[in-house]
């Protein structure tokens, strides 16, 4: 077999920490080689290391059979090698084409030619069909063509082996169908790709063979024709891992969220949600269900201080909380895992241990008088890292060090820990691994034995099927919906979440 890529025995420490212990990966030209592991694997540190960001403790890197040395990203680059980051490294207010050509811009008569540059924009997004308006601003666009700008950012300057870091994690379903044919396309054109993912469907549908990591030691590459989700998932966590998740049917008790005739806008002014009506009771999980930009953004926000109300109440336990600030509604018994980690979850330049008590750090024992009791503050969150399984260095780790997964786990302990009476998730497994889905769904569905009322809102329709007692479904603003797991199917939701009107009117 022709390999264009070979990474041989790779080490990789970090003050101590061995992320990569003795990993060896070959990707053949022309395919699609996937790049398995939990979060916190070793996924990510072993590909910058490929890119030149990192430097190996031991180890060979050969391109095209010959051996280099990747010190950094300029000459992955000339090498050939591209990555797509998983979390992008554009410039919001610069274009498009701007973003794309940037440290290489075309000159003439030594100023750049932007022209000359969006034609050839214009020309890589038709050879590749990557459909691009080169004259777009990014905070303009969706995520999913913000990632189709850094895969032509890879293509402008010449890539013939793409490096996907996590591709799919920010995606919508609809967006991560587009990237797998992207993926096709560009496998078609002679490119080869290596995806790291820990979504065993995607490994199932686009990859030819998968090199398996856990805890940064290489377990082994197998062939995808010969293998199942079952056995990729044990290879990933090093035990077997349920994909269907146990619970007993609901005890529902009284309505503890109770949302009346609510009207919100989006952030240009526009109604998002309209006259919506909804219920949660305690013991309950009730899945908010729909495609995205209909609405559950803003809802959760309304619910949560985090955005004005046009119209209608929230009530809470009997209360109304309307309008409340986000403190306010935090303190009154609502917990909220957000959407975005990294933007409403965590301070990423705070440690860890801090993180872990964002929402109580003003009061007694973390901090008296307005000074902070460090000594306390890491007490607590050394008992939530143990009891959530946060994997972390330690509690003065920041929190930008960690995976994606360990993150979130760090995230879910602060709120858990408050014993809310409403707690609100959502996109809570979002890019994360198969293990750390199974410990959050089990968190969740914990939270409603105890008796709590559950929102979850999710754009994965099996995580609405499987973890949900009730599926509300939201269309344009609207709940249009409310069904039962057990007396659905997926194709009926999509049916539902594209604006079909049975059971229109329902209250939850």
């Amino acid at each position: 077999m022709d390999y264009v890529i070979e990474m041989l025995g790779i080490r990789k420490e970090f003050n101590g920490f061995v992320a990569n212990d003795n990993i060896t990966l070959q990707l053949a030209k022309g395919e699609i080689h996937a790049l398995l592991g939990e979060n916190g694997a070793g996924k990510s540190t072993l590909m910058n290391v490929l890119f030149g960001l990192y430097q190996p403790e031991a180890g060979e890197i050969k391109v095209n059979g010959k051996t280099v040395h990747i010190t950094n990203p300029n000459i992955a680059n000339e090498l050939g090698i591209g990555m797509v980051h998983q979390h992008f490294m554009l410039v919001d207010t610069f274009t498009v084409t701007e973003n794309i050509v940037l440290g290489n811009e075309p000159k003439k008569f030594g100023t750049v030619n932007m022209k000359q540059a969006e034609q050839k924009v214009r020309e890589l997004s038709e050879q590749y069909g990557l459909a691009v308006d080169p004259t777009a601003k990014i905070a303009d666009i969706s995520v999913g063509m913000q990632q189709r700008v850094e895969i032509l950012k890879t293509l402008y300057r010449g890539a013939e082996m793409l490096i996907f870091d996590e591709p799919t994690a920010v995606l919508t379903p609809q967006e991560i169908k587009e990237l797998i044919q992207i993926m096709r396309a560009l496998i078609k054109e002679g490119k080869s790709i290596i995806l790291i993912t820990h979504k065993l469907k995607e490994i199932m549908e686009v990859c030819e063979r998968v090199t398996v990591i856990r805890k940064g030691k290489g377990i082994g590459t197998v062939n995808v024709s010969e293998t199942n989700p079952n056995h990729l998932a044990s290879l990933m966590v090093g035990r077997d891992v349920t994909f269907t998740t146990e619970k007993a049917d609901a005890v529902p008790a009284q309505s503890v969220l109770e949302v009346r005739g609510l009207s919100v806008n989006d952030s240009r002014g526009v109604q998002a949600v309209r006259n919506l009506d909804l219920d949660v009771r305690a013991g309950e999980i009730v899945g908010i269900c729909g495609v995205d930009g209909n609405g559950q953004t803003e809802l959760i926000e309304a619910i949560t201080g985090l955005r004005k109300v046009k119209g209608g109440t929230v009530m809470l336990n009997g209360k109304n909380i309307t309008s409340f600030k986000p403190r306010k509604v935090t303190e009154s018994g609502v917990a909220h895992i957000p959407q975005d980690r990294h933007k409403h979850g965590l301070v990423l330049d705070y440690p860890i241990g801090v993180n872990m008590v964002l929402q109580t750090y003003y009061q007694n024992p973390f901090s008296k008088a307005g000074i902070m009791n460090y000594k306390e503050v890491y007490k607590k969150a050394n008992t939530l890292i143990e009891e959530f399984d946060v994997r972390t260095p330690s509690e003065t780790t920041l929190a930008r060090a960690l995976s994606g997964g360990n993150q979130q786990k760090a995230i879910i302990g602060r709120e858990v820990d408050r014993d809310p009476d409403l707690l609100i998730a959502a996109q809570p497994t979002r890019g994360l691994d198969v293990g750390a889905i199974e410990f959050i769904h089990r968190r969740l569905i914990e939270q409603r034995d105890n008796g709590k009322a559950v929102l979850l809102l999710s754009f994965e329709l099996d995580e609405i099927m499987n973890v949900s007692d009730r599926i509300a479904v939201i269309y344009e603003g609207q709940i249009v919906a409310v069904v039962e797991p057990k007396e659905t199917t997926e194709q009926e939701l999509g049916l539902l979440m594209a604006g079909s009107k049975k059971g229109a009117g329902e209250r939850v």
